[in-house]
C-alpha cells in the first residue's frame, strides 16, 4: 500500500503537505501546480486515505447486518428536541448507505427485550446510561458505540463533541467583548452525579470558568430537572433578579427559545438589555427575532461517525476509540458579535 512518504518524495514536498492536501485543507498555502501534482501523482500510485479505505472497508461489512438503535428519549420527546432527531437521521442515513437493517429500541425505564440487542450485529445507543442501563447495554450487545456520550473510561467505542471546550471558547468571546454580568440556565443531570446538581458539562464548566475569572455570582447559575418550560421559568427567575445578568447562556436551544419568551414578556430587548447564546443550533435558530448566536454541534455528523466506528468494530479493529468532533460558534444577532482587536487585557473593556 502506497504511503504519504513516498507521495511526497515523488512530488518533492513535505508529508504533512500531502496530508494538507489529501485532506483538502482550506488553510494550506500552496500553489495550484503543486497541489494538482500531488493530487494526480496520488491517483496514479493508487493511494486511498485512511477515511476512504475504512468506509470502503464498511461499504464491505455494512451489507445485509443488522444494527440496533438504543434511544433514551421517546417519540414524542425526541422531537421536541431536534437536535436528537439530527443524531438519530445521521445512523439512519448511514445505515441506508450501507444497506443495513436497522432496528430502533426505546430505553426509558424498564428494559426493552434483551433478545433484540442479542440478536443484532452490533448497537448504537444514543444519550446518556448510568448505572443499570449502562451494564444492561454492556451485558447484551456483541458490539456498542456511544453517540452522543462517552462513559467513563476507555473501554467503550463514543462520538460526542467537546461541549466544554465549546463553552470555555464561548465565555472567553463574550468576556473578551466587555461582558461581566454572565448568566447560565441548564439542567440537572440527575443519573451522573444525583448528589451534585451542576454535575453537567456545560455547567460545571462554566462556573469553573466563572471562578477562575472571580466573577461567579450563584445568583446568575439557574439549573432545574428538564421541562418543556424550564428556558422560560429559569430565565424569567433570573431576569427578576435585582442585578440580572446582561448575557444569558442557555445549555441548549430548546431553552433558549422559552428564554426569547421569557425575555419578550418582561418588555426586554435582545440583545439591548439582555443578549443571548446557546448550544445546538437546530434549524430555527436562525429563525427567531433575533436569530439566535448558538454553538453548532454536528449532530447527523455525530450519527454517521457512530455507524462507522461499529463497522470498524466488525471488520476487527480491538482497540477501543472515543471520537470528538469539533464545534463552531455561529454568531447571529442575539450577541453583538465580537471583533478583533488582537490580545485584549482584563480592565481595557468596560464591564457590562
Amino acid at each position: 500500500m502506497v504511503t504519504i512518504k513516498e507521495i511526497a518524495a515523488a512530488v518533492g514536498v513535505s508529508s504533512a503537505t500531502v496530508s494538507r492536501v489529501l485532506n483538502y485543507d482550506p488553510t494550506l498555502s500552496i500553489s495550484t501546480r503543486k497541489r494538482q501534482a500531488i493530487i494526480e501523482t496520488a491517483e496514479a500510485l493508487n493511494y486511498a486515505t485512511p477515511r476512504n479505505r475504512s468506509r470502503a472497508a464498511a461499504q464491505g461489512i455494512g451489507l445485509g447486518l443488522k444494527i440496533a438503535l438504543v434511544h433514551f428519549l421517546e417519540p414524542a420527546q425526541e422531537l421536541a428536541d431536534p437536535y436528537y432527531v439530527g443524531v438519530r437521521l445521521g445512523i439512519e442515513s448511514r445505515c441506508q448507505a450501507l444497506k443495513s437493517e436497522i432496528v430502533k429500541i426505546v430505553h426509558t425505564g424498564s428494559p426493552p427485550e434483551a433478545a433484540i440487542l442479542e440478536g443484532a450485529s452490533g448497537v448504537v445507543a444514543v444519550g446518556h446510561y448510568y448505572g443499570d442501563a449502562l451494564e444492561w447495554l454492556h451485558r447484551h450487545s456483541r458490539h456498542l458505540v456511544f453517540a452522543d456520550y462517552a462513559p467513563a473510561g476507555d473501554a467503550d467505542d463514543s462520538v460526542l463533541s467537546d461541549v466544554a471546550t465549546a463553552m470555555t471558547r464561548l465565555l472567553g468571546a463574550v468576556h473578551a467583548m466587555g461582558y461581566r454580568r454572565i448568566g447560565f440556565i441548564g439542567w440537572i443531570d440527575a443519573f451522573h452525579e444525583p448528589e451534585n446538581i451542576h454535575s453537567e458539562r456545560r455547567c460545571r464548566t462554566y462556573i469553573e470558568w466563572m471562578t477562575k475569572a472571580g466573577l461567579f455570582d450563584p445568583d446568575l447559575c439557574l439549573v432545574e430537572r428538564m421541562t418543556p418550560d424550564s428556558g422560560y421559568a429559569l430565565a424569567r427567575t433570573m431576569l427578576s433578579n435585582p442585578s440580572p445578568p446582561k448575557v444569558l447562556i442557555t445549555c441548549n436551544d430548546n431553552m433558549a427559545l422559552g428564554a426569547y419568551r421569557a425575555i419578550h414578556e418582561m418588555g426586554l430587548r435582545i440583545p439591548e438589555d439582555v443578549a443571548v447564546a446557546s448550544f445546538n443550533d437546530i434549524p430555527v435558530a436562525q429563525f427567531l427575532g433575533p436569530p439566535l448566536t448558538t454553538v453548532k454541534i454536528p449532530a447527523e455528523l455525530i450519527g454517521e461517525t457512530a455507524v462507522d466506528l461499529l463497522l470498524e468494530r466488525l471488520s476487527g479493529r480491538e482497540v477501543a476509540k472515543k471520537v470528538v468532533l469539533g464545534t463552531e460558534i455561529v454568531w447571529r444577532g442575539s450577541t453583538p458579535a465580537p471583533v478583533d482587536h488582537g490580545p485584549t487585557r482584563l480592565g481595557e473593556l468596560s464591564p457590562v
